[in-house]
């Protein structure tokens, strides 16, 4: 109870863990929300491109105002994010290249001269690199008011853009050619969808940082398509995971010492996702393999009623008995199975037992039998 008591004080009342959680909040809400229209359009990839062309942009948004200021380095990080994304999308449209073997040469590239130009930085006589190699691994513990405000601003901004083209967007991610051949400017939509998920990485960048930007814009997309098959409801899932992954992460992470924010984050999400896999009604494995059962079970019913069925009709009394090896063989299952499928049709009052080990049709067992033949003659 003390903890508990504790732990509400603290989320309420202690400035840090309150700003690292409402940013971490935001940041995950945006970036889960948007992510969904790149795992949507198979490019799973876009977020490691995009936040590893950005750490350049970084650098040398540094190198040309020699200003730490957050907002100039996100804006140096937006350009470059936002120029290296242009170039994979023109190169994926005129080219048989595909997305992935894209996104994986440019984000090795861009991350090469970015780790290139902070060497640089560092050895820049007037200055370091303290304050730039944040944006590498994220540290969401130094969020300031000001920083939560900047990511508020800059975070709805985007999901309104994506409110206002929400047809669109949703057109673009399914059908493209049926949206070009009505009309809709594809190319500008697309350069509009493209801004809006930049916008999401670059958020991120001093939370969770480049190496891990990936995971928080592909992530909670990934868990919410597991519940649901409409857009609406899987967008709105992604943001709650997201959001609450944001959270989880911050309040771990302050309870522990020296454990970084940012990689907790990315953990928790992943926790969720993993759930998700497991336990989602339709696409889960839990729910997977209960179906894959019942679709077994429904599958030996169906083959000892038909083999029964063929066994009457050669003999030509509904009343005589087979053994138990004669339906061993014919349905080629392990006997244990075979004796719970017995029992259980015997409940149902398909079949009934003769003797210690022998087994006939019931009148209403020998008519559905031959309603299955006749079902499967169709």
């Amino acid at each position: 109870m003390d903890f508990f008591r504790q732990f509400i004080y603290d989320i309420f009342f202690d400035y840090t863990l309150r700003t690292v959680a409402l940013g971490s909040a935001v940041l995950g809400c945006v970036s889960g929300t948007l992510g969904c229209y790149a795992f949507l359009r198979k490019q799973s990839l876009v977020g490691d491109a995009i936040s590893h062309a950005a750490l350049p942009g970084i650098a040398m948004a540094f190198l040309l105002t020699r200003s730490k200021n957050t907002f100039v380095l996100l804006l140096g990080a937006f350009i470059a994010g936002w120029i290296g994304m242009i170039v994979v999308n023109h190169i994926v449209k005129t080219t048989r290249i595909k997305n992935d073997g894209v996104f994986g040469f440019f984000l090795s590239v861009f991350f090469g001269l970015g780790i290139v130009l902070l060497t640089f930085i560092q050895k820049i006589p007037d200055s370091t690199q303290a304050g730039l190699n944040k944006f590498l691994f994220g540290q969401a513990a130094t969020l300031m008011h000001s920083d939560v405000i900047t990511i508020g601003i800059l975070g709805c901004a985007a999901l309104c853009m994506m409110i206002l083209f929400w047809k669109e967007f949703k057109l673009l991610c399914f059908n493209p050619d049926f949206a070009a051949s009505i009309g809709y400017p594809i190319t500008g939509l697309d350069i509009i969808l493209t801004t809006i998920i930049v916008i999401a990485i670059i958020i991120g960048l001093q939370t969770v940082g480049v190496v891990l930007m990936s995971a928080m814009i592909i992530a909670p997309a990934a868990a919410a398509r597991q519940w649901t098959d409409r857009m609406g409801h899987m967008i709105a899932l992604a943001g709650f995971f997201g959001a609450t992954a944001g959270i989880a992460g911050s309040i771990i992470s302050s309870s522990a010492a020296r454990l970084p924010t940012g990689p907790t984050i990315v953990l928790c999400i992943t926790v969720i996702v993993f759930i998700s896999i497991v336990l989602a009604p339709n696409r889960g494995l839990l729910s997977y393999m209960i179906q894959f059962q019942r679709q077994k079970k429904l599958v030996l019913d169906e083959t000892i009623l038909t083999s029964l069925y063929l066994l009457t009709l050669k003999h030509g009394s509904v009343s005589r008995s087979f053994p138990f090896a004669m339906l061993s063989v014919m349905a080629e299952r392990k006997n244990i199975a075979i004796k719970f499928t017995l029992k259980d049709l015997e409940k149902r009052g398909w079949v009934r037992l003769f003797g210690q080990s022998e087994w006939a049709l019931t009148p209403e067992g020998f008519v559905h039998a031959q309603e299955l033949q006749e079902k499967g003659k169709r």
